[in-house]
């Protein structure tokens, strides 16, 4: 048995899983987490038949939580489903659980307003009971008296009457603490029709089983992302815009080989003979143009083909086909070499120029570089790189020219080429290194400034950074996964 996923990628955030799970007639080999005892099992088909949901986007609000996105029932029986998952369980940020909360917290304010007036009652309370004693002592003098007071008694019974002075001011307090009785009854009425509106909203489960509900559902689906490996592309996403900096060419990137914690972003403005690298903290600092650090280049470098790789800057030298390799850590070129052959100095560029005669790349497999050379009549070359000495380890003809290439990039061994730098363009060309077999392809995506002047995969984001006339643009990718399962023949 297998289970069919198909993956739309996202940026930093959170993880995005589809998977095509077998009907209930074809149990997996592999164990699911324990279901809430009160719930149903959480099955990929149960889920997609029992919850829907907004489309996400890369930078999501935190107020979102996880959502499944498409869902459909295959002709053969197999259940399709798109999650998505922010990185943190987010049942506490679900705007149901927001107004619980919020409910709650009048609860416990209504509780302290009764426990409060409890002791204030209980203390007036045994006040009123002292003067019930001293109240009957008057009348028993003045039935004495029988109309009839000395001078003496009348200061006994004066004094007397002093010390129910602070009854009055008593009584006013049970006044004002009724009122607040009044009050707090209706509060708890409001509170018990919202309380019931909001269940019978949200289903015959109980706050706690929610939670519990979605905490398993994120294991199940974080389960699938794990195994979600290399796949095919089947589509990209509508562009999103992070920033307009700089000028119409150049590449920012960040390093694909990086902890998730790490989210440092690199800008590179301009096409040729550039040295200025600059290293922002994070990507909402990149976003805002503060914190970050310079690096100057010992040696410039041509086109925007530059990647980032394992705390390491790959560039082409301007004016040579020598591979840089530059470490930011300790500011220094580790290895530099030839590439056997390569085209440079605008001689096999991209279809836009710019000393785009050497590309490179990096994705699931490694690194690697993407150029022509005099003995390929101008088709685009793919060569598998050591990163650390640098040296070709295979290369593979393409056969497609690279002049009517618009750009590439790299996805789980696959060369994908699109046909145009300009509106309108679509990835056309895919090449297979493990098979050495290409295919044309037509997966459209959208150009919204015009003019790509670098277009770089990220395997750990599953997604493709892009420098457009300026502006600093991510996509998202969907690619499509084969895998086996636990206990498969």
């Amino acid at each position: 048995m297998s289970l069919l996923c198909s993956e739309p990628s996202v940026a930093p955030t959170s993880v995005r899983a589809e998977a095509k799970a077998l009907s209930a007639s074809h149990k997996a080999h592999s164990v699911p987490p324990p279901p809430h005892p009160h719930l149903p099992p959480l099955t990929p088909c149960s889920l997609c038949s029992g919850h829907t949901g907004l489309l996400h986007t890369l930078f999501q609000s935190p107020e979102e939580g996880w959502q499944l996105y498409t869902s459909a029932q295959a002709p053969d029986g197999k259940c399709i489903c798109t999650a998505v998952i922010p990185a943190q369980s987010t049942c506490s940020r679900d705007g149901r659980s927001r107004e619980l909360r919020q409910l709650m917290e009048k609860v416990q304010n209504v509780s302290q307003s009764m426990e409060v007036l409890e002791l204030r009652t209980y203390r007036d309370l045994q006040y009123v009971r002292s003067m019930e004693t001293l109240m009957r002592s008057l009348d028993a003098r003045l039935r004495a008296a029988d109309g009839s007071l000395s001078a003496k008694s009348f200061q006994e019974l004066k004094d007397r009457m002093t010390e129910l002075l602070p009854l009055s001011s008593v009584l006013e307090q049970y006044k004002a603490d009724t009122r607040t009785i009044v009050r707090l009854r209706e509060e708890v009425r409001n509170l018990s029709g919202s309380l019931a509106a909001i269940q019978e909203e949200m289903g015959a489960y109980g706050y706690e089983d929610l939670q519990q509900r979605v905490m398993a559902l994120e294991a199940r689906l974080h389960a699938c992302a794990q195994k979600l490996g290399c796949g095919k592309l089947t589509g990209v996403s509508n562009p999103i815009t992070i920033r307009a900096m700089g000028s119409r060419f150049g590449s920012w990137m960040t390093d694909t080989m990086a902890p998730s914690a790490d989210s440092r972003v690199w800008y590179m403005d301009g096409y040729y003979k550039g040295r200025r690298v600059l290293e922002f903290r994070t990507l909402g600092d990149f976003i805002k143009g503060q914190n970050f650090i310079q690096h100057l280049l010992p040696q410039p470098w041509a086109g925007t083909g530059h990647v980032v790789y394992n705390g390491s800057l790959f560039y082409n030298k301007y004016q040579s086909n020598v591979v840089v390799k530059y470490h930011f850590r300790s500011r220094s070129v580790l290895v530099q070499r030839s590439l056997p052959g390569a085209g440079y100095n605008n001689t096999f560029p991209y279809s836009w120029g710019g000393f785009s005669d050497m590309d490179f790349m990096v994705d699931e497999s490694g690194l690697w570089a993407v150029y022509t050379t005099n003995q390929n009549a101008g088709n685009i070359v793919v060569s598998r790189l050591d990163p650390h000495t640098l040296e070709v380890m295979r290369s593979w003809d393409t056969g497609y020219p690279k002049r009517s290439a618009g750009e590439a990039f790299m996805i789980c061994g696959v060369l994908y080429v699109t046909n145009s730098h300009l509106a309108g363009a679509k990835v056309y060309f895919a090449y297979f290194t493990n098979t050495s077999s290409y295919e044309y392809t037509d997966v459209p995506f959208h150009n919204q400034y015009s003019h790509i002047s670098m277009l770089d995969y990220n395997p750990r984001e599953r997604a493709l950074y892009t420098w457009n006339n300026g502006h600093q643009v991510l996509y998202n990718v969907t690619l499509f996964h084969v895998i086996s399962t636990a206990g498969d023949p």
